[in-house]
């Protein structure tokens, strides 16, 4: 029951993310500005908080990452708003009135601000907009971020926790489930950064996500090699960060989202026979998910189930890569005999 309740919130959660993404206005481009905030604020505090500051033991890189963490509400509501079109001082003043909150009420706040603004902006004359942005609008911000900060921490740290213990208790399958989606969420506008550290991900769960990226990483790798994917940085840039590729991403959802799928849900069944530990939420992106491991389990462990997990994704790379090959090649033949029976029927027409 644990295990069927964790995996049912998590799918509502991931539900909701893409309805709204398909189908609310602008819903791609407010993800898109929550994704880049994932970036700005997670992966820095991931490297320099977790492995600059308690790693390598540099106070100063530590502090970094810890303001960069506490940043995500302000950086998300100034991302997304800019994404939607809000003039850059108005998206940084509402950002600014996000300080403190998390990545999520920020995101909201940044949403909202992104729809309305630009009605005011064009019916209210230059220069009193600002007035209005900043004696109204960030107030307001403030009071809807203050209200829905507590609901939303609870309810995605209550998912959190559940997550843990279906992990603790059913490894496995926890492993194939947790691994496959973090995997799929990795390369969406959703970012697996972004969604763990609102959950609150840590140990097992977290591992499993981490090394799942990673593993499909290679995956990706080969599968914009081998199906020609963009080009040549592509391929290095969809393997670092795959959230860099979106466009691409999005644009080829079936072949990378299942192979991805299976690839992540190979390496987390790896990972959980394991018992490798994470204790750094937002930490679900290739590099930084193998660096944090090194910080609370034993270094040759790490570096032998890091290494199986990229041949998981490597040998699910080729395989996929093969099948999508030949798939392609066969409907390409199929629409040319297609059109040349299509041109026979028009010459005796």
């Amino acid at each position: 029951m644990e295990v069927l309740q964790g995996v049912g919130l998590l799918l509502i959660c991931l539900t909701i993310f893409t309805i709204f993404s398909l189908k609310a206005p602008m819903g791609m481009q407010a993800m898109s500005g929550m994704a880049a905030a994932a970036i700005a604020s997670f992966l820095v505090e991931a490297i320099q908080l977790y492995i600059g500051g308690e790693i390598l033991g540099i106070k100063f890189l530590g502090d970094l990452g810890t303001i960069a963490g506490t940043m995500s509400g302000v950086a998300a509501a100034s991302l997304v708003a800019l994404k939607m079109g809000v003039n850059p001082l108005y998206a940084v003043l509402v950002g600014l009135a996000c300080g403190g909150y998390g990545i999520l009420p920020g995101f909201i706040a940044g949403y909202v601000v992104g729809l309305t603004l630009p009605y005011i902006e064009k019916r209210v004359t230059p220069g009193l907009d600002l007035l209005i942005v900043i004696i109204f609008i960030a107030p307001a911000v403030r009071l809807v971020g203050s209200c829905i900060n507590p609901l939303v921490n609870s309810t995605l740290g209550q998912i959190g926790e559940i997550l843990t213990v279906a992990a603790n208790q059913s490894p496995i399958i926890m492993g194939v489930i947790l691994g496959g989606i973090a995997a799929v969420i990795g390369t969406s506008p959703l970012s697996s950064m972004a969604l763990t550290a609102m959950l609150g991900l840590t140990g097992l769960p977290m591992a499993i996500a981490g090394l799942g990226i990673l593993a499909v990483s290679f995956t990706n790798g080969l599968l914009f090699h081998k199906l020609g994917f963009g080009d040549k940085g592509s391929i290095v840039s969809v393997m670092i960060e795959p959230l860099t590729q979106a466009d691409i991403i999005s644009s080829k959802p079936i072949p990378i989202y299942t192979t991805n799928f299976i690839g992540g849900g190979l390496a987390g069944i790896v990972v959980a026979l394991s018992g490798l530990l994470n204790n750094a939420p937002g930490t679900a992106s290739p590099i930084p998910a193998v660096i944090v491991l090194f910080g609370w389990n034993d270094p040759v462990k790490v570096v032998i189930i890091t290494l199986t997990c990229a041949l998981c994704g490597f040998i699910i790379g080729i395989i996929g890569a093969r099948v999508f090959s030949y798939y392609k090649k066969s409907h390409f033949e199929t629409l040319k005999e297609s059109e040349n029976v299509a041109q026979v029927q028009n010459s005796l027409g």
